[in-house]
């Protein structure tokens, strides 16, 4: 399904910056676009964040695996 995969993506965006924000103190986003504060930057979390939610269903779905075999 396409959602699955664009909230699998924004995870994994998510995941790589929270990596780096807890090994070298460096949050990728903020420094992309303008700040922790920026509206774009705050666009981001958000869909970051929806994301996660939305993954959260692929736990209770048993044909999340069966499709995509």
């Amino acid at each position: 399904m396409l959602m699955d995969r664009i909230a699998l993506t924004l995870l994994i965006v998510g995941g790589v910056n929270w990596g780096s924000v807890g090994l070298f103190r460096f949050d990728i986003v903020a420094w992309l676009f303008g700040g922790q504060t920026a509206t774009v930057s705050r666009v981001v979390y958000t869909l970051v964040g929806l994301a996660a939610l939305w993954c959260v269903s692929l736990l209770f779905r048993s044909d999340a695996i069966t499709d995509e075999v």
